[in-house]
């Protein structure tokens, strides 16, 4: 693992003291190292917009013999791939505090568009019709998929009442709390890198019982699409310690909105009827603030109007 943190180091500690074209090839790298290791020095230099004699020069200036040696370097980046702490050093690494901000929240807005450039919007619809038609609904999503599924399965709650988040771990819990499902029945797999195994199994069980599978995964590689019938992919890339989940949720509203105009009366019903109990039992009576017919409730003594 050392040749990778050399890599990442070196352009890292001299970064500042670089040349605009060398800076330019530097932040082609990091963000594109799987392919520019496989680049001869001409095909990079014209893909960071430098010359190629540049991108020779670079690898000199990064300490190695020639080319073909930081070319080497690269590659086993790519064989072994960085571990997460090594990729946040790749990619944030040179950032300052408000920089990392603005790198954060532009490339979840870089996911979201990826997403929707490349959705399949047949097998959205698909989507919907099989969840607005299934008699029952599971949803699973274990570890960071898990407030996926939580959020999910709320709403679909609030709209047909007939939902079943599934919350163990445990395989033998997850099989047990499916085992009524049918072929009327839908569940929706949600999983991303690591890809759950028991997530898989129990969307396996789902379609060995003819229920209508969706995945929600980040792939067409994905082993979440073996058992699935219909696959929503949404870009989502674990460069830093915590998984960008922006895209999967976006998509997630997507799907809860499109349902909503499906079923519109029925929602307006179940959301009204939900107010009712709320002021019935006085849920949310003390909770709630009001900017308009409370404006007395921040009118502390001592403050100025």
């Amino acid at each position: 693992m050392e040749q990778e943190k050399d890599v990442i180091s070196r352009m890292n500690e001299i970064y500042g003291k670089m040349s605009k074209g060398q800076k330019a090839l530097a932040d082609y790298i990091t963000r594109h190292y799987d392919q520019a290791a496989f680049f001869t020095a001409a095909k990079l230099g014209k893909m960071a917009g430098v010359s190629e004699s540049t991108a020779i020069r670079f690898a000199l200036v990064l300490g190695y013999e020639g080319y073909p040696q930081f070319q080497k370097a690269l590659e086993e980046i790519v064989h072994k791939k960085l571990d997460k702490i090594q990729k946040m050093e790749a990619k944030y690494g040179r950032r300052s505090q408000s920089e990392i901000v603005t790198a954060v929240l532009g490339a979840d807005i870089e996911k979201i568009q990826d997403t929707l450039s490349n959705l399949d919007k047949e097998a959205f619809e698909a989507a919907v019709d099989s969840l607005i038609h299934g008699e029952n609904i599971y949803v699973i999503g274990i570890r960071s998929s898990a407030p996926l599924a939580h959020f999910l399965s709320f709403y679909l709650n609030v709209m047909f009442g007939n939902v079943r988040l599934i919350q163990t771990t445990n395989v033998s819990e997850i099989l047990e709390q499916m085992i009524r499902i049918g072929e009327r029945d839908v569940i929706v797999g949600i999983s991303f890198p690591r890809y759950s195994l028991r997530t898989l199994k129990a969307m396996e069980f789902a379609n060995h019982r003819n229920a209508k599978v969706i995945a929600l995964t980040d792939s067409v590689h994905s082993p979440m699409n073996l058992y699935s019938s219909c696959n929503l992919l949404a870009r989502s890339d674990n460069v830093s310690i915590v998984d960008s989940l922006v895209a999967p949720l976006s998509l997630i509203n997507a799907l809860v909105v499109a349902l909503c105009m499906k079923r519109k009366e029925e929602v307006l019903h179940n959301i009204e009827s939900l107010e009712q109990v709320w002021e019935d039992y006085q849920v949310y009576g003390k909770d709630e603030i009001n900017f308009l017919d409370e404006e007395s409730l921040f009118s502390f003594p001592g403050m100025e109007n």
